[in-house]
């Protein structure tokens, strides 16, 4: 008999079908809530630079506050003066700045649908509400230390 006609098939491998062994410093797989990495060297956390820890919680949440009152003025300011000096506040700076940027382009559209359609007094109240809203979480999420990410915003500044 010639070895094409046998039915039988080759026997298997035992370690082939065992899955080759994880090194013992691979990280655990992080979750949805773990905010973005910032530079590839782990999750933007407070105390990562020159700052101290209370000193990061506190730049990043005024970030956040003074967007509600001046748009994105103060996250502006905060950004540029603090940005090279703490990781966090780089991160929840430039987030709050781009969610007010996004706010501002809402004010603009909702005072030009104002002016020709009418509607533009609910679609600003939307906006405001949401900026007080989201301005309000992002500054307590900031003094607890954790970085926080507002909906609907598109990141211009990277």
């Amino acid at each position: 008999m010639s070895e094409e006609s046998d039915p039988t098939p080759p026997p298997m491998d035992d370690n082939a079908s065992t899955p080759p062994p994880q090194p013992e410093d691979t990280p655990p797989p992080m979750d949805s809530a773990t905010p973005p990495e910032f530079g590839g060297g782990g999750p933007v956390a407070p105390g990562q630079g020159k700052l101290s820890e209370k000193d990061d919680k506190t730049f990043g949440m005024l970030a956040h506050l003074l967007g509600i009152f001046t748009a994105f003025l103060g996250p502006l300011i905060i950004w540029l003066i603090k940005k090279e000096e703490s990781p966090f506040v780089d991160d929840q700076g430039k987030e709050a700045l781009n969610f007010q940027i996004v706010m501002t382009i809402g004010y603009f559209v909702s005072s030009f649908l104002t002016g020709f359609f009418g509607i533009g007094c609910l679609t600003y109240l939307a906006f405001l509400i949401a900026s007080i809203v989201f301005g309000i979480m992002g500054t307590m999420k900031a003094n607890e230390g954790t970085a926080y990410r507002y909906p609907f915003t598109i990141r211009i500044i990277k």
